[in-house]
């Protein structure tokens, strides 16, 4: 009985509307847009369509790309509209060029969730080419901006292959040894020395050319890319490979050797940039799987010509690399408030509700170093509602659970913990931290700090935060600048008065008066410390905003008081500050003999 063949596939109802508009546009303009004669093909469910386009009249700028008159390209239409058609070229002329992925096919969209509206269909990806191509030809292309340009435009991974992550720059002279040391099974780290004893060799091979059309997919392919030889090429069977192709693959047999039996080998190519060579070079970690690795291992040392079929034709696996290097990463926060905390050691008095929100923030900011004080209470079931703790850290001791908390975000963060205020260990912080911030709202403390701001040659700038006590929405930030004799909490109560006489920051006014009986809580029953009332949102919110006030004070320290308020409360100003004057009589540097009453009344974050 004969097989019935199945049905041939055909167009979807998208692609179909994407060609009627394709012909009905050449239609009208057809002096410009020409549809090539034949059937549409569908390959890979994309409708591959010939189309040919007048570009003689595109201006040309020196170093812009070189454009005939008629220019062939093939349009891939998607079966479904959230897709983008993309555009192919009829050749390879415009390899190397940058948005030019894999040699041949053209990136109109970068960033296709904003770019591709379905409802302008062929007409705007006709446009969009267009676009392309008088940019390309005006060299007006950036291409320092261009996505993977050294290797071909496309960001490479095989599916169930872990993350490389490198930080540590890299050579780019000759191939040599790295280490990659597993932190879990999802990643791997790039070094250049000997980190673990689970650690695994790999060659790290610096190429003096680019790839425009990529690393290829198997060994021989890398061999021949490694040698520069066109891909598509067949390579004769008497032409030998070249030095740099047979120093790989003895790096990349000495490491296999010496890594455990049923392990990947893995390797890393580090590819120039086609217009900067001189920067950093685009770094592609790839692996050969266990089998191939392991045939290698227990194959005798041969030149890249001589490698059994076997092992030449296997298949070589994509690994994402995170290149975190200093010098190719630019910090998403570099042009934020918070940058000013990078590289700066911190002094954070207090781990609570205000506290242990602040250290997050200024850990991601960039910080070197954070030094935590807390009193030494432990963590409780209640506080998970707004402080940056978890289930697994109640029992422990504030400072001591935010501090593992703090190095689980970033390995380059020294973390230590002292003493509270006011012990000896911490005079000497006023030189040797560069901030220092009171998140106690407690009056100790706040003395202390006082006392701090009166020490000869102190450098570090001195803060205190505090919230209201109805709402934890509302928040105080005093900041006591290098130079200036008084503390935070001697300008604090300045500034109190000021507030309170002033209709217009009415809103703050709670911030400066004692509350009303009933305006705290009492979290838990018996002899329980009042606490105000506020959510994790809250607190959070307030204190980021805080962070980022002084964040914008270190950059240009000023002594004074901020007030702020989040957006759902519907205060205005939203933002005030208060600059600080010292009060007439008050002698420079003096600290208040007694604690005034109108002190600042939010309670400890609890």
């Amino acid at each position: 009985m004969t097989k019935r063949k199945p049905p041939a596939p055909t167009a979807s109802p998208w692609q179909r509307t994407l060609l009627a508009g394709l012909k009905a546009l050449a239609a009208q303009h057809p002096e410009d847009l020409r549809v090539l004669s034949g059937p549409p093909v569908l390959s890979d469910d994309l409708l591959m369509v010939p189309v040919r386009l007048r570009t003689a009249g595109i201006p040309r700028a020196e170093g812009g790309l070189v454009l005939g008159e008629i220019e062939e390209f093939v349009l891939g239409l998607p079966p479904v509209e959230w897709i983008p058609p993309y555009v192919l070229t009829a050749h390879a002329r415009f390899a190397g060029t940058p948005h030019v992925l894999e040699g041949r096919r053209v990136c109109i969209y970068l960033d296709t969730g904003r770019e591709w509206n379905p409802e302008g269909g062929t007409p705007a990806v006709l446009n969009r080419l267009w676009q392309w191509l008088t940019e390309a030809a005006a060299n007006r292309f950036d291409a320092t901006t261009a996505l993977y340009h050294a290797v071909g435009g496309v960001l490479h991974r095989t599916a169930g292959t872990p993350t490389v992550v490198a930080r540590e720059p890299v050579e780019h002279r000759t191939v040599h040894t790295g280490w990659l040391t597993p932190r879990h099974d999802r990643r791997l780290d790039l070094t250049a020395h000997l980190t673990g004893e689970h650690s695994l060799r790999l060659p790290v091979m610096p190429l003096g050319h680019h790839l425009p059309y990529t690393a290829g997919s198997t060994l021989a392919d890398v061999l021949d890319r490694i040698d520069n030889h066109p891909p598509g090429l067949p390579r004769p069977s008497h032409q030998r490979h070249g030095a740099s192709a047979s120093a790989f693959m003895t790096a990349l047999h000495h490491a296999a050797r010496r890594n455990p039996q049923g392990t990947c080998q893995y390797f890393v190519l580090a590819v120039p940039h086609p217009r900067r060579p001189a920067e950093p070079h685009f770094l592609l970690a790839r692996r050969l799987p266990a089998p191939a690795s392991d045939a290698l291992r227990h194959t005798p040392h041969q030149t890249p010509s001589a490698l059994p079929a076997g092992l030449r034709d296997s298949a070589v696996e994509w690994c994402y690399l995170s290149d975190e290097r200093q010098a190719v990463t630019t910090r998403r926060d570099s042009q934020r408030p918070v940058n000013a905390f990078r590289d700066t050691h911190v002094h954070i008095w207090g781990c609570g509700g205000i506290g242990s929100w602040a250290a997050e923030l200024i850990a991601r900011a960039g910080a070197a170093r954070i030094t935590l004080s807390d009193p030494g209470t432990p963590i409780t079931g209640g506080l998970l509602v707004r402080q940056n703790y978890a289930e697994a850290d109640i029992g422990e001791n504030k400072a001591i659970a935010l501090a593992r908390h703090l190095r689980s975000l970033r390995d380059d963060l020294t973390v230590d913990i002292s003493p509270p205020p006011p012990s000896p260990e911490l005079i000497d912080a006023a030189q040797q931290a560069d901030v220092i911030i009171d998140a106690t709202v407690s009056i100790t403390p706040g003395r202390f700090l006082d006392r701090l701001a009166r020490l000869p040659g102190r450098t570090a700038v001195l803060a205190q935060m505090t919230t209201d006590t109805l709402t934890a929405s509302h928040g105080v930030l005093t900041v006591s600048a290098p130079g200036t004799g008084h503390g935070p909490s001697l300008i604090d109560h300045t500034a109190g008065p000021d507030v309170l006489a002033a209709p217009a920051l009415e809103p703050y006014h709670p911030l400066w008066i004692e509350p009303e009986p009933g305006e705290e809580i009492r979290p838990t029953r018996g002899c329980s410390v009042p606490t105000f009332h506020g959510s994790a949102a809250d607190l959070a919110g307030t204190t980021a905003t805080l962070v980022t006030l002084l964040g914008m004070q270190l950059h240009h320290p000023v002594s004074g008081t901020h007030l702020c308020a989040q957006p759902h409360t519907g205060t205005q100003p939203a933002h005030h500050f208060i600059p600080y004057a010292p009060r007439p009589g008050d002698p420079p540097g003096a600290v208040p003999a007694a604690v005034p009453p109108a002190a600042p009344t939010s309670s400890v974050a609890t």
